[in-house]
């Protein structure tokens, strides 16, 4: 998607950080669901979830079409939620460590080679 520059004296690494600003200011999944709806076209939301739904199966080290079998999601979301996990800026791997449920934190462990790796 290209960008448009409405405001030559906002750059978009001020406008990246008042989105996160925004995104921090959010209090409980209740407040944080109604903004990432009104944020987000219904597909977007959709893609996020289906990014954050496979992190999980990969931490396991499961195949990728063993994940697309059980969830749905394309092999290449899958893969390239697999490559950020393992070559990105850490944000998956600090959302696992943050998570309030104890069974995805055990499980962020490093991706093992299967989880790298299209069947």
């Amino acid at each position: 998607m290209k960008r448009k520059q409405i405001d030559a004296e906002t750059t978009s690494e001020s406008a990246e950080d008042n989105l996160c600003r925004a995104l921090l200011a959010m209090r409980g999944i209740g407040e944080m669901r109604s903004f990432l709806r009104d944020l987000c076209t219904p597909a977007e939301l959709e893609a996020l979830i289906d990014r954050w739904r496979v992190v999980p199966y990969l931490l396991d080290g499961m195949a990728y079409r063993e994940i697309h079998d059980r969830t749905g999601v394309s092999v290449t979301t899958i893969g390239r939620v697999a490559r950020f996990l393992a070559q990105g800026n850490g944000g998956y791997r600090a959302a696992v460590e943050h998570h309030a449920v104890p069974a995805l934190r055990k499980r962020g462990r490093p991706a093992t080679t299967a989880a790298r790796k299209p069947v």
